[in-house]
């Protein structure tokens, strides 16, 4: 039997769960034969990251990170009651799983340093994690809205970097990690 979710009424059938972030669960979802990403906030304790009101930070950060250009799937409905966002499905494979499989290409740099040359003029630092991005048809795209105020030690070359390959930092996290 299938599980299913609703955005504003309309429902959607779970295809599985894609992963969980600070904020939430997304899920890969349907309605026909189109596919979408559903994100259910979730208040979780984040022992790291101090959270306000989750969906209106996610409204306001989309809003934002979309007037500064910054490739992202579009939100496509917003159900604040139900704290569900849907949004495009970018198909393709993150970052992290291009590092483990050694498939980085040096573009993919240039792409994120693209990214940096609009957000940092902008006083604005994304969440360079490598699960949070995705390359579909050589295109980089930041899957996540979340964006804070510019700090650079959180900025790409000083902390996000240090994910992007397999240095230290990436094979502690994996062993982290590992089922």
């Amino acid at each position: 039997m299938s599980e299913w979710m609703s955005v504003n009424g309309k429902p959607f059938e779970v295809i599985k769960l894609l992963g969980k972030g600070k904020g939430g669960y997304s899920y890969l979802v349907k309605d026909g034969d189109q596919q979408y990403v559903l994100k259910q906030i979730h208040h979780e304790p984040c022992d790291y990251y101090q959270f306000g009101n989750k969906i209106e930070s996610e409204i306001r950060d989309y809003h934002h990170l979309k007037d500064l250009g910054i490739r992202m799937p579009r939100m496509l409905d917003v159900d604040v009651e139900n704290e569900r966002i849907l949004k495009d499905y970018i198909e393709g494979e993150t970052i992290f799983d291009l590092v483990s499989q050694d498939k980085m290409d040096p573009s993919y740099f240039e792409q994120v340093h693209q990214m940096c040359k609009r957000l940092y003029p902008a006083h604005t630092n994304i969440d360079y994690f490598p699960t949070n991005f995705i390359v579909q048809n050589s295109e980089l795209f930041y899957i996540d809205y979340e964006c804070n105020s510019y700090m650079e030690e959180w900025n790409f070359e000083n902390w996000g970097v240090k994910y992007w390959s397999k240095t230290p930092e990436y094979l502690e996290y994996l062993r982290q990690h590992a089922n």
